[in-house]
């Protein structure tokens, strides 16, 4: 084995947490994981959600060991001069295998793990035109589902971040995954990370209209931005039943549409930026040259759109208004923890161990399908320049009675 261990400095920002330790002989982490990754190098979702596997992880200001155990990985490239997964196979005792079949297997005919960690993000790979990055995750997750069918069986299962960046290819996923009963959650972390305020909007709330807010690249950060919108909006009345249409506004007409139409939003845009901690002076106009708007028609009436500002925030936030009462829910989902990198990661993990060990994902898969669906239509709305109808986006499901994310 080799023992060039790293500094503790090192390994908090590997995203092992303040107590990593080689596995070996540690017989209480009884749930064996496979790690099916596209990268693993530093910062890497790889790094910062396996990694929390193998070293801790802090939810609600407390530490945690991990509870289950990665036992073998693959990875689909390996960055030279920047990849860390060959060191900490050598320092943790799991095994890095050839092809996903063999890390599910051990190397063997059956699956022989419990839970499978898949982390799609981050690599080498080509974008489209329109800026979506293709990631294979479409082919590298119908290996994991090729073995459980194989095996006529399936583990918990997580998925990072969206589905595909196409939905034909989303609608598969999930499809196939539902036929063999895969007990699966998908998804970020935005989701689960500290709000502030805490805010749970109570189920089956009648809200009139919503709004949230994001930032950055319009394929990763948009998602995240979708994701962290449904997680609020999919508690009001009746529960979540899906978009009909989509349409992809940006630089002027942005503006145009806010002052418009979209005259509605107004309070709710300034209710959701109220709540940054660190919000810059001045006029949206003048703080955005590139705005980005992501107008959502909801199946059940509910008004809605989602504003990508770079420039004026670094962060999400969400604003909601109820219908039979003048109240506005509003909150950012924030990252006031400096000390550590990246802690909104730790809530993730958390979710994910909790599935591992119980078998029920702590929030449905379709809040996800929903995302992915809603993001790759606005790229077609953005590629032809006009609203897109979205049929296959009559997608229906219940928000968790009470919904986990981190309080401190």
């Amino acid at each position: 084995m080799r023992k060039n261990l790293l500094p503790r400095r090192d390994m908090l920002r590997a995203g092992l947490g303040a107590a990593a330790a080689p596995l070996l002989g540690q017989t209480a982490r009884s749930i064996r994981v496979a790690a099916v990754v596209t990268e693993y190098r530093h910062w890497s979702h790889a790094d910062v959600v396996v990694g929390r596997l193998l070293g801790g992880y802090s939810v609600n200001g407390r530490h945690r060991e991990p509870r289950s155990r990665v036992v073998s990985m693959f990875t689909h490239q390996v960055p030279q001069g920047r990849d860390m997964s060959r060191d900490l196979a050598a320092r943790f005792g799991f095994q890095i295998y050839p092809t996903i079949r063999e890390a599910l297997t051990l190397g063997g005919d059956q699956l022989a793990v419990d839970a499978v960690c898949f982390v799609g993000e981050h690599g080498d790979y080509p974008s489209n035109e329109l800026g979506q990055k293709l990631y294979p995750r479409y082919e590298l997750f119908m290996q994991i589902l090729d073995v459980y069918e194989k095996s006529g069986r399936a583990v918990p299962t997580f998925f990072d971040k969206h589905l595909s960046y196409s939905w034909p290819k989303a609608k598969e996923i999930y499809e196939r995954a539902k036929r063999l009963r895969v007990p699966w959650m998908a998804g970020s972390s935005i989701p689960v990370t500290i709000r502030v305020p805490p805010v749970e909007i109570p189920l089956d709330t009648p809200l009139e209209s919503a709004i949230g807010i994001g930032y950055g690249d319009q394929d990763a950060y948009g998602f995240h931005t979708l994701e962290a919108f449904l997680c609020m909006a999919e508690r009001r009345t009746g529960g979540e039943t899906g978009m009909r249409a989509v349409e992809f506004l940006s630089g002027d007409a942005v503006w145009q549409w806010r002052d418009g139409e979209g005259s509605w939003s107004k309070p709710l845009l300034e209710a959701a930026l109220s709540r940054y901690p660190e919000r810059k002076p001045g006029a949206l106009e003048q703080l955005v040259r590139q705005p980005v708007l992501f107008r959502l028609e909801f199946r059940d009436g509910l008004k809605a759109a989602c504003y990508l500002l770079n420039g004026a925030v670094s962060n999400w936030s969400f604003a909601g208004k109820r219908k039979d009462r003048d109240e506005t829910y509003s909150c950012y989902f924030g990252l006031p923890d400096r000390s550590r990198p990246l802690p909104h990661f730790d809530g993730l993990v958390y979710c994910i161990e909790e599935m591992y060990a119980t078998g029920k994902p702590l929030y449905p898969v379709e809040r996800t399908l929903l995302s992915t669906g809603a993001l790759a239509f606005l790229f077609e709305s953005k590629r032809t320049g006009g609203r897109v109808e979205t049929p296959e986006l009559a997608i229906s499901y219940r928000a968790p009675a009470s919904a986990f994310f981190q309080k401190t």
